[in-house]
């Protein structure tokens, strides 16, 4: 216990440099919309860019990357992705419940199960836990990012139907599907994968200009969004998210990772800590994609971040 006190401190000091960008990037979007030196469209625009190009390059560079064999670890798999998906789950029902539409529902669902893993996750892994902690790591990304978020835009993609025949709603949501860039790049880059070709070197150089700019391009988008006047903020609702994001979703994965998976120390820890981590950005590509209330999402992500500097120092705390 002792040399894990002796040890935070050093941690603690890079966990802050690790969010302290996150604000960086949100605060310059915000104080770019505030003193007017992007406009009211930048926001939506910058969103776009991500959603069709940047994004889809990552999704599309991570699922060609990754082995079909590395995916082999059903235990963590079922202890993590059963945490994310019970708060999804839970979520989407109580705001169904309250008579909210089931994009919105879909979209708050995100907001209390997504977390920051590829931003914030990756970097504070390789901190707390070395290498060794990256398989993972990446496993879980993948699952966020490729797994939930395609989830979300089915259940978003139902919820904007108008038909009333089940067989044309299906079938329009079908052509939807078929044509969002954030459900083709990473099945594209699983085929590849799969098929045991690599990526061009050029392309691959392509791929990660547009995919290293992604969770920039989206947190500055979330901070022009936060600048805009005029946006109402439901804090009931943004308190419930960010707890069930930082403290029900960790606490569900512990008991799902240490006691009813017995996972490896090292493989349970890394899955407590990912799951504690705080609201990605993902939600608010999705509701500036689609056109939905966006005021609980920013809202969500910017509190959720701020305090999980508190929550996942207790966390590595218990971890380390």
């Amino acid at each position: 216990m002792s040399s894990a006190l002796t040890s935070l401190p050093a941690l603690l000091s890079p966990l802050f440099t690790i969010i302290l960008p996150v604000f960086g990037l949100i605060f310059a979007g915000y104080g770019c919309r505030k003193l007017n030196k992007l406009g009211p469209a930048a926001a939506s625009e910058l969103n776009r860019f991500v959603v069709y190009l940047a994004l889809p390059a990552l999704l599309f560079d991570i699922m060609a990357k990754t082995p079909w064999s590395m995916l082999d670890q059903p235990a963590f798999i079922a202890a993590f992705g059963i945490g994310s998906a019970v708060i999804f789950v839970l979520t989407l029902v109580v705001r169904l419940m309250q008579s909210r539409h089931l994009s919105d529902a879909s979209i708050d669902g995100l907001n209390a199960a997504y977390p920051n893993t590829g931003f914030v996750g990756l970097p504070l892994c390789l901190l707390a836990f070395g290498k060794e902690s990256l398989a993972p790591a990446v496993i879980a990304t993948i699952m966020t990012v490729c797994v939930l978020f395609a989830v979300a835009i089915v259940l978003i993609e139902l919820g904007l139907q108008t038909e009333k025949h089940i067989g044309a709603t299906l079938t329009r949501v079908a052509k939807s599907l078929a044509k969002n860039p954030l459900l083709i790049a990473p099945l594209a880059g699983a085929l590849l994968s799969g098929s045991g070709a690599r990526v061009p070197e050029g392309a691959e150089a392509l791929l990660k200009l547009l995919g290293g700019a992604a969770s920039p391009c989206a947190l500055v988008a979330l901070g022009l969004f936060l600048g805009a006047k005029g946006e109402a903020r439901d804090t009931k609702t943004t308190s419930a998210l960010v707890a069930l994001k930082l403290i029900a979703q960790p606490l569900l994965t512990w008991w799902l990772a240490f006691h009813l998976f017995g996972l490896p120390p090292l493989w349970a820890k890394t899955a407590v800590i990912l799951s504690a981590l705080p609201t990605g950005t993902g939600p608010f590509m999705l509701a500036e994609f689609y056109r939905r209330e966006g005021g609980v999402t920013s809202s969500t992500i910017l509190f959720s971040t701020v305090l999980s500097l508190v929550t996942v120092t207790v966390c590595l705390t218990a971890m380390l």
